[in-house]
Order: C-alpha cells, then structure tokens, then sequence
C-alpha cells in the first residue's frame, strides 16, 4: 500500500528538478543534465502510475458504497468489475517503476556480432541477424551505423561491430547478448539437409563523458597498417588501418573502414572506451552473480539463448521458454514479440528477488 502523500513528495521534487534543469549553466553541461533528465523522467513514469492507482482505488471505493442503493447497484457492480481489472496491472506496472533503474539503460550500445560454428553458413547467419537488428532499429527511429566488419566470401560476416544510437536502446536490446543457433537448409546445400550453426551477439552500453575512464597513453600501443578486404584486396593504397592494444587488460580493436586513419584511430578508441566499461561492468556483475537467479538479464554471451527454426518458422528463446511461430516477422525486425516477454520476466525476477531479501529481514 502506497502512502497517499507519495504522489504529492514525487512532485515536490519533480519541481526541483525542472527549476535545476532550466538553469543555464546546467542546460550547457551534459555531464550534469543527463543525470537529471534521467531522475526526472523516471520520477514523472512513478508520478503518474501512483497518481493513477490512487484514483482507481478512490473510485473503486467509491463504486463499492453504492452496491446498497437498489437503483445503482447493476451500474455500480459492472464499474468495480470494471476497475478491479484495472488495478492488478497499475499495481505491478508501479512495482516495476520502483526498481532501481540501470544507469546505463538510457544509452545507445556497440553492437558486436561474429560467426561462430558452421563455416560460411554461420557468416551468412551473421549477416541476417545485423540486418534484423537494422530493420529494428528504422522501425525505432534510432542509427545503425557499421563500424568495423569483415565480410566473408559468400556475402555474410565473420565478424562487425556497429554503433545504435536512439532512446533506451542499451533497455530494449540488452537481452540479445548470447549464442544465437540457426537451423535451416543453406543455399549451397543440394541434397535439402538442414544445417546447425551459430553466431555470437554481444551488447556493450556505450561509454560515455561522464564514465571518466581515464585511459593513460602509455596503456596503449597504436599499429597503423594497410587495410585490405575480403581475398587480401586492398581497399585502398594508404597506410590507414589502426589497431589499438590495451596493454594492462590486452583488449585488442581495430577499424580500418574509414579512408583517413585519424578517423580510424577515433572509431577504435570509442570501441575501446566501450569494451573497457564493460569489462569494468561484467567485474561487478560477476560478484553479485550468486545473488542473481535468472539469465534473462545476465548478459551471459556463452549462454545459448534463441534457436532460429527457419523450416518451421519457429523461433525459441530458451531463457524464458518462449516459442513463436513467427520467425519472418523477427528476422524483419519485429523483436518486441521477444523483447517484451524477457523484459517482463527480468522484471519479475527482480522484484522476487526484493521480496526474497524482506523475507530474510
């Protein structure tokens, strides 16, 4: 039960921060502004639904003192029927905004796919799952920008990198991190067998100004080489290709898409700020992993999460048990039929998991 004053202090300070917000000094600082944009947001969501399960809870009082009056009784009944629906979703909708949220759901991500078991047809697979997060991402209205690849020979990729950039992007796709398998009969198969593969899909929160990752240059060794494409071709005749080396951690990057190697050297570095906020983030997480029960918000890239079934048009996700025979659909970018169940199931996780420490109090 929600303290009835709860709406009002949520206000209270909701005021504060648009008084804080409108100031110029702030509204010119995106290390201060992001924060707060962030707390006044997820402030006015919590606002709203404990504004709204008030209400209902007032009129459902309300509807119920007027089950006596022999005139008003039908209508009276078929309003309570009515608002008694309404309240176990606000309810839990209030419990999920009561979550603490993660800091870095707000960002936009890399995007890291590579071919796994299964030759070219893994390549090839690859290549279908980035076209699936890009179609996604133009529904969404976010970027998808490719920053490094190799393509393999037969048109798909042995490994890419890509920026998306947009509103709750690292929210939505965070649970896309694992081994994804693909079954399905490749087009140079003549006999009509189905093959298993598998690619590989890892989702880093971009880094960002405000993550002060402060990365001493002696820490890095800098190799600037010839970029070449697929077969050895050069793809053009200047020495332009970078890779970075993070010496204490040996994280390795390297981009050679762009012509100018200064514009490589950037590309690299912000892959490399990325990979090192995650490894900062996975160190975390892997102490408090006993605590946590479900893999659904794990992010555990060697956990075999989805089965692709394309004879059958079925698509699984193992985390969560969830099947649907509407694999078109997904592989032309309409995840929420995956993202919004495992969304909800992380919620749910996490709240048993608030309940199980009151239980232990």
């Amino acid at each position: 039960m929600i303290d009835r004053n709860y709406p009002e202090k949520l206000r209270h300070r909701l005021d504060e921060l648009e008084q804080e917000l409108s100031k110029p000094e702030v509204a010119s600082n995106q290390k201060r502004m992001k924060p707060l944009l962030s707390e006044h947001r997820h402030l006015k969501q919590r606002h709203q639904l404990s504004q709204a399960l008030l209400d209902v809870r007032d009129e459902l009082e309300e509807a119920r003192s007027l089950l006596e009056d022999p005139e008003l009784a039908e209508m009276a009944q078929m309003e309570v029927d009515e608002l008694q629906e309404k309240l176990p979703q606000l309810e839990k909708d209030l419990r999920a905004a009561l979550l603490p949220p993660d800091p870095v759901d707000e960002r936009g991500i890399m995007l890291e796919i590579r071919a796994g078991t299964g030759g070219d047809e893994a390549a090839l697979f690859a290549g279908d799952l980035f076209r699936m997060y890009q179609r996604h991402a133009e529904t969404r209205g976010w970027t998808c920008k490719l920053m490094e690849s190799h393509a393999s020979d037969l048109g798909g990729y042995k490994e890419l990198i890509a920026a998306v950039q947009g509103e709750d992007v690292y929210r939505f796709l965070k649970y896309e991190s694992g081994v994804h398998r693909v079954q399905r009969i490749p087009a140079t198969e003549t006999q009509g067998r189905i093959h298993t593969s598998a690619a590989t899909v890892a989702v880093l929160p971009e880094a960002e100004e405000m993550d002060d990752l402060h990365i001493p240059q002696d820490d890095l060794r800098i190799d600037i080489y010839r970029a070449s494409g697929a077969g050895g071709q050069h793809v053009n005749t200047t020495d332009s290709a970078v890779r970075i080396t993070h010496l204490p951690s040996g994280l390795v990057v390297q981009c050679q898409d762009e012509r100018s190697q200064n514009r490589n050297r950037e590309k690299a570095m912000k892959v490399l700020q990325t990979r090192l906020l995650d490894h900062i983030r996975r160190k975390e997480e892997a102490k408090r992993a006993g605590e946590r029960k479900s893999l659904v918000g794990s992010g555990d890239r060697s956990e075999r999460i989805r089965t692709y079934n394309f004879p059958q048009n079925r698509i699984t996700d193992h985390r969560i048990n969830l099947t649907v025979y509407a694999l078109d659909r997904v592989m032309e970018g309409d995840l929420k039929l995956l993202a919004e169940p495992l969304r909800e199931q992380d919620i749910e996780d996490q709240l048993g998991e608030q309940l199980d420490v009151l239980g232990t109090d």
